[in-house]
């Protein structure tokens, strides 16, 4: 079945600088028309970080899938002026940077809405634009190490190190703004009138970890009004992951070739898994309670399950799992994980020719239908001429004078 992408008639005027332009390629991914506006520089994000391929960075090859990147000097009076018009025919403006840059710039959201009075301006930043922290500089990492969610590590000199684990807020507070922008564009869509609005990568980093910190919170109240789990006698368990280090029905346990994460907390999988191994004996003895029993601390059930596991492989157990109906899930890593043929039949990687270089598609699907494929992330100013022609309606005389006053660089 033949249909506009989902988000076609969206159209987005981006100005990034970075990893936050993440936000957007949500939304080109589901067909929206994002227009990266560039200074003649170009965003350094070209050349950041690891690995760079064919002269080009992953980060800017995933970040920018799907865009058209502009030129425009906005120090000129000129490219302001092209920036406010192409605002008159866009649903949204992302100031992906240090806030308040685009209204130094006489761009800010004031500005913006005398032209479009339906704009939706979203800024997104480290920090925020309130708080002791605000104006601070900072990367990726720092959003994640503010939230609590990386603890420090020791090489075997002594030396401090940063742990090896995926970046949250950098990836989650993108997310989170183009669910935010969504709803703005709706709404203005239907009301004829635009918004404001900002949000935090730290911010993002810190929700994402809601279940640690709400537990610690409710931890402050009385042991009367906030207990642990009955299954494990009402014991305040570390929260998170933190309490499951002496699980045992629900721990990760060495196979024949690799590890598997065992979850037969509920006692209905832990009697399947005991039958079906004509183990009756372990469930005998440690029958556990209906829901949530992870037998903390049960070392002499655990070194059982250990000898158990070691038997068969991964594969064998996921199939033995699934046939049994008790949950087993394999181990992966990053490197690993394409590989399985889970992901290989839910996430296909886009390919080299398509964009670049192997990348995740949008993990969304919609039945009946293909979302279109990105196209490859641009060089500086790629559709310069495209774009001003298409949306603006520029001759190819206005844009040889233009360039000509440096204005498209």
């Amino acid at each position: 079945m033949n249909r506009a992408a989902p988000l076609a008639g969206v159209r987005v005027i981006e100005s990034s600088l970075l990893g936050p332009g993440l936000l957007t390629t949500f939304l080109s991914d589901l067909g929206a028309d994002v227009i990266k506006v560039e200074p003649p520089q170009g965003d350094y994000i070209r050349e950041m970080t690891w690995p760079i391929i064919n002269g080009v960075s992953l980060l800017h090859l995933h970040t920018h899938r799907g865009k058209r990147s502009i030129v425009l000097d906005l120090r000129q009076p000129e490219g302001v002026e092209l920036y406010l018009n192409l605002v008159g025919k866009a649903d949204a403006v992302v100031e992906a940077m240090r806030p308040g840059a685009l209204e130094r710039r006489g761009l800010g959201y004031e500005q913006l809405k005398e032209v479009n009075p339906r704009i939706v301006f979203a800024t997104i930043s480290g920090y925020g634009m309130t708080g002791p922290y605000k104006d601070m500089p900072s990367h990726g990492i720092a959003y994640d190490t503010w939230a609590g969610l990386i603890p420090p590590a020791y090489d075997d000199d002594g030396f401090c190190r940063i742990p090896e684990m995926p970046n949250i807020g950098i990836n989650v507070g993108p997310l989170i703004g183009a669910l935010a922008l969504l709803a703005g564009i709706t709404r203005a869509r239907a009301t004829g009138e635009g918004c404001r609005l900002e949000l935090a990568q730290s911010d993002a980093a810190a929700y994402m970890d809601w279940y640690r910190i709400e537990t610690w919170k409710a931890y402050e109240r009385p042991d009367d009004e906030v207990t642990g789990n009955p299954a494990d006698n009402y014991e305040r368990r570390a929260p998170g992951l933190a309490g499951m280090w002496e699980g045992v029905r629900y721990q990760m346990y060495e196979s024949s070739d690799g590890h598997v994460l065992f979850m037969a907390s509920e006692q209905a999988f832990w009697r399947n898994f005991c039958e079906a191994l004509d183990r009756m004996d372990l469930f005998d003895r440690w029958p556990g309670s209906k829901y949530a029993d992870h037998a903390r601390g049960n070392l002499e059930l655990q070194r059982e399950l250990r000898e158990i596991f070691r038997t068969r492989t991964s594969a064998e157990w996921l199939e033995f799992g699934n046939q049994v109906n008790t949950p087993i899930a394999p181990v992966n890593n990053a490197k690993t994980v394409a590989n399985d043929p889970q992901f290989q039949d839910r996430m296909p990687l886009f390919s080299t020719e398509q964009v670049g270089c192997e990348q995740l598609p949008l993990p969304v699907r919609f039945f009946d239908e293909q979302l279109p494929i990105p196209t490859h992330a641009p060089t500086v100013g790629e559709q310069t001429d495209e774009v001003l022609g298409e949306v603006l309606g520029l001759g190819d005389n206005r844009l040889t004078a233009l360039r000509e006053q440096g204005v498209l660089g």
